[in-house]
C-alpha cells in the first residue's frame, strides 16, 4: 500500500506541491489527473524518488520512504515498475535486451532464467518473436508494450505509468489500457497512471485524484466524477465530446 502524507514540493520558492495527502487503492489502477503543469509528474517522481520532497511522507507499507537510506530505498526500488512516457528504450539494443536489463541488473539467476522470464513477459504483452529486434524498426504501440514488458519483468508490486498513451491514436491507446488493466488485475499490482486522457480515465480508472495547481482539488470514482459539483473538475472532464456523451447516456440509464 502507498500513503501520501502532506507532501510539499516547491522550485526555487515557487510552490509546485501544496501538502497533497493521498491513499492509494492496492490492486487497482490509481489515476491521478491534471492539466500540464499542475504538478501530477514532479508527484510521481518524488514517488519513485528521482526527486526529494521539501516536506511531508511517502509510506510504501507503511515504511517512510523518503527518511530511508540509500540500500533500503533500492530495496523498495526493486519492487517498482515504471513505463515512462516515450518508452525510453535503448535504441542500441533489442526488444530481448531492453526487456532483460532490468533482470541483468537485479535478478540472480541463470542467464537461461531469466530469458524465460523475458520470453513471458514479451509473450504476455503480445509481442511473441519480436526478441531480436531494434527500437527503430517497431510501432509507437509496440514500444510502448515492450515498455511495460521492461516494466514487469522483475515482477513488482507497484507500477507506475507516465502518460502511457502520448503519441498514441486512439485504437493503440485502447489496447494500451486494456493492458495495464490486464496486467493489474492478473498480478495484483498497485498502479498508479499520470494522465489527460478522460478516455483512459473512465476506461480504467478505480481511483481518480484530480490536482489543480499543486493542490488536490478532488478524489473519488470513475462514477462520482461524472457528477461532481467542483467546477474546475468539471471544466476539466467536459472539455471531450465522449464524456459529455458518456454523462448524457449514464442519466438515462
Amino acid at each position: 500500500m502507498i500513503e501520501i502524507k502532506n507532501i510539499r514540493k516547491a522550485f526555487s520558492g515557487r510552490p509546485v506541491l501544496n501538502d497533497i495527502s493521498i491513499n492509494l487503492l492496492p490492486g487497482k489502477v490509481n489515476m491521478i489527473i491534471g492539466a500540464s503543469g499542475s504538478g501530477k509528474s514532479v508527484l510521481m517522481k518524488l514517488m519513485v524518488g528521482l526527486q526529494q520532497p521539501d516536506g511531508g511522507q511517502i509510506l510504501y507499507d507503511g515504511a517512510d520512504f523518503v527518511q530511508m537510506n540509500r540500500q533500503e530505498k533500492s530495496e523498495v526500488r526493486r519492487e517498482i515498475g515504471m513505463l515512462f512516457q516515450n518508452s525510453a528504450l535503448f535504441d542500441s539494443l533489442t526488444v530481448e535486451e531492453n526487456v532483460l536489463f532490468p533482470l541483468k541488473m537485479f535478478n540472480p539467476q541463470s542467464k537461461a532464467e531469466n530469458l524465460k522470464r523475458v520470453n513471458f513477459c514479451l509473450e504476455r504483452v503480445g509481442l511473441t518473436n519480436t526478441n531480436h529486434l531494434f527500437p527503430a524498426e517497431i510501432s509507437g504501440g509496440m514500444k510502448k508494450r515492450v515498455g511495460i514488458a521492461r516494466a514487469i519483468v522483475l515482477n513488482p508490486k507497484y507500477l507506475f505509468c507516465d502518460e502511457p498513451n502520448s503519441g498514441l491514436d486512439p485504437l493503440t491507446s485502447i489496447l494500451i489500457d486494456e493492458l495495464i488493466r490486464e496486467i493489474t488485475t492478473e498480478f495484483n499490482i498497485t498502479t498508479i497512471v499520470n494522465s489527460h486522457d478522460m478516455n483512459s480515465v473512465m476506461e480504467i480508472g478505480d481511483k481518480i485524484v484530480y490536482i489543480y495547481k499543486g493542490n488536490k482539488e478532488w478524489e473519488g470514482d470513475k462514477k462520482d466524477i461524472l457528477f461532481t459539483d467542483n467546477e474546475r473538475l468539471n471544466q476539466f472532464v467536459f472539455a471531450t465530446n465522449f464524456l459529455k456523451q458518456f454523462r448524457e447516456k449514464s442519466r438515462n440509464l
